[in-house]
This record gives C-alpha cells, structure tokens and sequence, in this order.
C-alpha cells in the first residue's frame, strides 16, 4: 500500500508527504553525456503540460560500503529491466504507440519551430511521464494538440510505421478511461487497463475467482496478482507474468539482475528473500510469493532494502492485479531512529482507538518503520513516485508476521525545496493558518505519512469468515482503505502523546496545522488536479474528499467547519479541532466497521455520497484562483544515473553519480537500453 501525496502543503508547490536486445547497463550508463554536477544541482528540471519533472539526490550512498553500493546498483537494474512491463500493463497499444512516437521524435528532420511540432513534444513527453496515453492520476486518455494529418506527416517523413487501433485510439474516444470506478458501470469491461482482455466483464471476473479455494483459507493466496485474465473461445484462462510466460523475456532481465543482487546480499535473511523472489519470477507461482513476503518481512537489518515485483491493485477496477513496481531504498539512520518510536508504539495506538473492540488486533506485531533514501525507481514508483509505502498487501501476513513502512525521505525533501509558497498564501484563510503550516506543516505531514503507513494500514482486523477486501468491498476496497489509513493519522495526529513520545515539541499545533491542511486539500486545493466537470476518480483523491466532506457535513450543527466567502473567495475554518478530532474517529470506527464486516453497500454510499461527486460552482472558482500560478500540479522525477567504474581486473572497483540534464535524455536512454518486451506482448 502506499501514500502518493500528503495533505499539508500545497499540491505541486511543495508537496510532502520488449522482444529487443537492450542493452548491458554498464554500456548504458556510460552514455550519459549531459550530467549535472553536485555544484550546479537543481531540484527542477522542467515543467510541460500538468507535469513538473524534478532531480533528487542520493543522500548517503557516500557511507556505503562497495559491496552495499553493488547490492543497489543491482537492484536499480533489476527494476529498470522491467519497465516495458508497467507500459504493457497499463494499454495494450502503449509500446507501439511509443516507440512509433520516439523513432519520429529522433528520426525528424523537418520543422521543429512550428506549433504542430511542439505540441507533438509536449504529447511525447506526457506519456513518458505517465507510462502510456492515460493520464496518471485521473485515468483520462490524453487529447493532442495536434491533427491525425500531422502525424501521419511526421509517420511519413520517419518511415515510422503506426496504422490500425493503435494509430487510431491516439484520436477517437475509444478505451478514454485507463481504469473506470463510475458505478453502475461494467469497470472491467470498460476500462482500458490491460489486465484484462478486452471481452472480459465483472461478471467473468467474479464467476472465475470465485470457483478458487486457497490451500490454507486463513492464508488465501493473491489469486489474479501476477497475470492477465483474457477469453479465447469463450473460455477464461489466466496469461501468468513469469519466466516463459507473459512479459518472460523482461523477467529475464530481472532474474539476471536480481541473482547477481543475491550474491552480495548483506545477509542470510536478505539472501534468502532474494532466491524466493528470483523464484517466483521463474515460476509465478502465487505460494511462492507468500513465502517470499514472509521471508522479506522479517529481513529487517541491513542498511539496503528494495520493493520489487507486481504489487499495488491500484490501477486494477476490481483490486486483483498488482502493477510492476519498483523502488530501491538506502537507510536514513537518523530519521529511521527518530520514528522508529512510532512502530515501537503500535499496540498503544491499536488499544487506545476508537475501533470497536471485536475489531482491534490484541496483538500488533511486527510492524517496522524507516526513513530512507530513494537510490532509482522503476514501474508504477516513476515518474511519479510515492512518498511512503507499507508492505506486503496480504491481511494475514500482517497480523502474524507484520509488516514494513518506509518514507521516502529524500523524496519527500525534494518537494519541500522545489517549490513556492503562492498557493498556499491563496487559500489559507487567515495569517494564523499560513503561520502553522510554515511552521509545523512539514513535520505535521512527516509524521502523518507514518502514522498513516505503521499504525494505519497495520490496524484492526476482519470479522471471522469475512472475505478478503476486494472481494468484499470490490472497487471502493482501496479508497476505503486509503481513508481508513489516512484516519488512523489524523486522529492521533491531534494528541498529546505524541509529545509524551518525544515526536513533537507542541502536539496541538502540529494537529491544527495537520487538520487544516487535510481539510485545505480535500476540499479545495486538490480540485486543481480535476477538469471543470469531472468526477474524483482517483482513490487517494477519493478518500480524501470523502473524508473532509464527510467532517464538514457531520459537523454542520455545530460549525465545527465554518465555509467563508470573502471577497467572491471561498475559504474552509476549523472553529473546533476537539470536535473535528472526534469525528474523525467515528469516521475511523465507521470505515472499519465496513471494512471488518464487508458492509459494500455502506462503503459505496459513503464513497458516492462524500467521494465522488465535485461542488461545480467552488470546482470553476478554484481553477480561476490557481491559474495565477505557473507551478504545475503533479511532480514527478528523473532518477540519478548509477555508473560503474570498472578496475584493471575487469571488475566493478567504484562507482559515480550522474544526474540527467534533461526529461527526454532519460526517457529516451531508457526506451534504448531497457527495451525487453515486442510491441505486442
């Protein structure tokens, strides 16, 4: 599970919280020419369309050992060997759509003054960043800016050859949605995701997986994660990713790099994980995988970890299928020292919620929180990156083995420094609230992601004989979750043992700071990210509006939430946290209810009700207020190039950090290099 975007500060301005031979990396990297010096670094790189693209830097690869410097190296090429994966996953046409795109991008020799051109450049870029022709946080097919003449012109003069579906969907309104939550709507059948083959419906969904029995039904296996389910002949059958089989010649890759990982491991345990991992990438079977995330959640020492593989069901419409992601992560051991007081505290944080009693876990166990230092992303992680995950997925290896936290520390610093304070200073409602969020937002919003992510995810627990969540809770299961989550932070965001605990200096204004700024988000500030009249399909924008909607309403009676309009502006005031702090626990009782019970008809209610829909008229006025700013409002990231330096023996004796000058370099080094999988896969 994981958190992409915290509520304290504004979005953008500062927010916290292949069948080809690719080529060998050690070749690649040494390609680079164009590089940024520690001297001369800069956050930000550019910004086109919605997108703001950021550096960040690897903050302590300088105190690790070569060895560890080789397990991270490995591990970066591990991931980026699966990157066509996440492409593929996300539409089937997206590899040909862009490898067409980029040979006309480098192939072109005509005009490239022209407005045509560089609204091609602009469309090229925004599927790099998102991974193909579905915007990355809204689902939505993107519209060029140009003319299907016109890139039949550039197709032309490249001899670049795109034609069919392929060429056609890039114009028409057909497979618009990348993943479809509207309800009353088949969201399989009509989301554009390639998880699933195109005939495939709900229906087929549930009627396939319901007929699967786990060996062990208090262990259930994460049936549908690692394949496409498709219908020949009118019969179902599941593609499974692995080595021979759907997207084998890029596990391949992985494989290669993951063993030379395992030979450098910094421990038995580490090792271990390692060689179960390699072999559910052999094998897919889903066993496997449960044993891999038993041994690589207690592999806890060590100063390298890594999250690798088909994980989040995000961007599945029924929360099967895991995308390809993958992040490698360097210990920040003063940060990790400092919260480690959080996980050390979980049962404290379970027995004193609000949850009812058949709901908490009597026994927290193993929940291990750290700060660390992104070293290179890959998948569904990049360009747009989280800023804290908690893994595995799977319930019931959380409650008997627990699980792993990380917030992205240098992530999340790149956000805190790449950007203004003009959007904040335009919708806090008073001197006082711009005060606390300067003041207190950034550690409000640090210690949200923890909260959110230790205690959050790790909390309560099913009802005897209820199902796994997506089964029970379907398409709302990861929005409710996310809420759930984000609930669990804000209510003992506003407590003073958080003081007691040595984690704050003042609990109360970091909770007033932490409250108005949910509140800021949920109910305004995040509408930038939304065309004038869409509806909130994301799940992290869901759970966010329904919870802030939910408080505002619920606390009418007593203006715990006053609106104000002033001067034709509007603006959100928290009169009472006390109270607001107890709504947000019956809300936290209330999502875990429905949670433990499988109460679908309660969560859709509380999601369509709170969630999705969007107050036009405040939607139309935020838009008109935000266009004074030039900061785009997604960020994402180039990674930093780890290049090795090979000794006289041949072997790898050192290695240097290079940061790319430029989006396009990257994107187009990666597209060379790590090109494992054919157009159609």
């Amino acid at each position: 599970m994981k958190i992409k975007y915290v509520f304290g500060l504004l979005i953008a301005s500062a927010i916290v919280f292949s069948c080809g031979g690719g080529k060998k990396a050690t070749e690649a990297a040494s390609e680079t020419k164009e590089v940024i010096t520690k001297e001369d670094f800069s956050f930000n790189v550019e910004q086109f369309a919605d997108i703001k693209v950021l550096r960040y830097q690897i903050s302590g690869w300088e105190n690790l050992t070569l060895k560890e410097q080789k397990l991270v190296y490995y591990l970066t090429e591990a991931g980026y060997s699966g990157r066509d994966i996440i492409w593929d996953q996300n539409y089937r046409h997206n590899l040909a759509i862009r490898k067409a795109l980029e040979n006309v991008y480098n192939a072109y020799e005509g005009d490239k003054s022209s407005n045509d051109w560089g609204n091609f450049e602009t469309y090229l870029k925004r599927v790099w960043f998102a991974n193909g022709i579905h915007h990355h946080y809204s689902n939505a097919k993107f519209v060029p800016d140009f003319s299907s003449e016109y890139l039949n012109e550039l197709l032309t003069a490249t001899n670049t050859k795109l034609e069919g579906e392929a060429f056609d969907v890039i114009f028409n309104d057909k497979d618009s949605k990348k993943v479809n939550q509207a309800k009353g709507t088949d969201n399989v059948l009509e989301s554009a995701v390639n998880f699933y083959g195109p005939n495939v419906t709900n229906a087929d969904v549930a009627s396939f997986y319901g007929k699967m029995e786990s060996p062990d039904p208090k262990k259930p296996l994460s049936y549908g994660l690692n394949s496409q389910l498709v219908k020949e002949n009118g019969v179902l059958k599941e593609r499974v990713y692995k080595s021979g089989g759907l997207y084998g010649t890029a596990i391949d890759e992985i494989v290669k790099w993951l063993e030379l990982a395992q030979g450098v491991a910094e421990n038995e345990a580490q090792g271990n994980a390692l060689v179960l991992l390699i072999d559910y990438y052999k094998t897919g079977d889903l066993q496997t995988w449960d044993d891999y995330n038993v041994a690589w959640t207690a592999a806890t020492e060590g100063n390298i970890d890594y999250i690798n593989s088909f994980i989040e069901v995000y961007n599945d419409p029924l929360g099967y299928r895991g995308s390809y992601e993958t992040i490698v992560q360097i210990k920040d051991f003063d940060m990790s020292e400092k919260m480690s007081v959080v996980s050390g505290n979980a049962q404290w944080f379970e027995d004193n919620s609000p949850l009812m009693e058949a709901h908490k876990k009597k026994n927290v166990v193993g929940v291990t929180y750290k700060v660390v230092n992104v070293a290179g992303e890959a998948g569904d992680a990049s360009p747009s990156t989280p800023i804290g995950v908690n893994l595995p997925n799977a319930n019931w290896i959380r409650a008997e083995v627990g699980s792993k936290s990380v917030s992205l520390g240098n992530i999340i610093y790149t956000y805190n420094n790449a950007g203004s304070s003009g959007r904040l200073k335009e919708f806090v409602n008073d001197d006082e609230e711009y005060r606390l969020e300067k003041e207190y937002g950034q550690l409000a919003d640090k210690l949200h992601t923890a909260l959110h992510e230790v205690i959050g995810h790790a909390s309560g627990q099913l009802n005897p004989g209820v199902g796994e969540t997506k089964e029970t809770l379907k398409n709302y299961a990861s929005t409710l979750e996310e809420g759930r989550a984000d609930l669990v932070g804000l209510y003992y965001l506003y407590n003073p043992k958080l003081q007691e605990l040595g984690l704050v200096d003042d609990w109360k204004s970091i909770g007033m700071a932490a409250y108005d700024g949910y509140i800021r988000n949920g109910l305004m500030t995040q509408l930038i990210r939304l065309n004038l009249g869409d509806d909130v399909e994301e799940a992290h924008m869901r759970n966010r509006q329904f919870v802030a909607a939910w408080a505002f309403e619920k606390g009418a009676s007593d203006n715990v939430i006053e609106k104000i309009t002033r001067d034709g502006k509007t603006y959100f005031n928290i009169t009472n946290y006390e109270k607001l702090h107890d709504l947000f626990g019956e809300l936290l009782r209330e999502t875990q209810r429905i949670k433990s019970e499988g109460d679908y008809e309660a969560v859709q209610a509380l999601v369509e009700d709170y969630g999705v829909k969007v107050d036009q008229e405040l939607h139309k006025e935020i838009l008109e207020r935000n266009k004074q700013f030039t900061s785009a409002p997604y960020s994402g990231f180039v990674n930093p190039v780890i290049v090795p330096k090979m000794n006289d023996a041949g072997e790898i004796g050192s290695f240097t950090i290079e940061q790319p000058a430029t989006f396009k370099e990257q994107m187009l080094k990666y597209s060379k290099n790590y090109n494992f999988l054919p157009e159609v896969n």
